[in-house]
């Protein structure tokens, strides 16, 4: 059997999305029964050379729906990066996993082996669709949602693997 690149991108996002929300979430209430501002995370850094907790968020909301987007041949919409709040973040991940929810598997259709072209501030990549997928969109994605869950452990936020992992499907 073989599977769709919608079928491995689009439901495997949604998954992640969904529990970076709840850990976000996780994060806020950590914060307010501890009395302190949850927006505190929103800055929080792994190392001084790293990008902040928004950021992270940010980042991992743009994989997804540039992804998307490229696979399906559409253009993503596009999201300011001006997130500085913890709801904001929260707003900003359900706008992705509303954004996700529109595809339909046969917007994904076509030749695995056609070209996806991605600029970076130092490179344009060019990739397979399913080497994209495989290489780039989900790496760099997951890179960013664990980073996320990375700095928010650190910060105290009591979360696991099973937070990090959520609902997984079972047959």
């Amino acid at each position: 059997m073989s599977l769709s690149l919608y079928e491995v991108t689009i439901p495997t996002f949604l998954l992640s999305l969904r529990n970076l929300k709840a850990i976000l979430e996780k994060a806020v209430a950590h914060a307010e029964a501890r009395k302190f501002d949850p927006n505190v995370f929103v800055s929080m850094r792994l190392y001084p050379d790293m990008l902040p907790l928004n950021r992270q968020v940010q980042i991992a909301s743009d994989a997804a729906k540039g992804a998307a987007a490229r696979l399906s041949g559409t253009e993503p919409p596009k999201f300011e990066d001006t997130e500085t709040t913890m709801p904001e973040l929260l707003a900003r991940v359900n706008k992705t996993i509303d954004y996700l929810q529109s595809f339909k598997p046969e917007q994904f259709g076509g030749d695995d082996s056609r070209t996806v072209t991605i600029k970076t501030p130092r490179a344009t990549l060019n990739f397979k669709a399913a080497d994209f997928v495989r290489h780039w969109a989900l790496p760099n994605f997951f890179f960013h949602v664990t980073t996320t869950y990375a700095l928010l452990r650190h910060g105290g936020v009591e979360i696991g693997k099973t937070d990090y992992l959520g609902q997984v499907p079972q047959v």
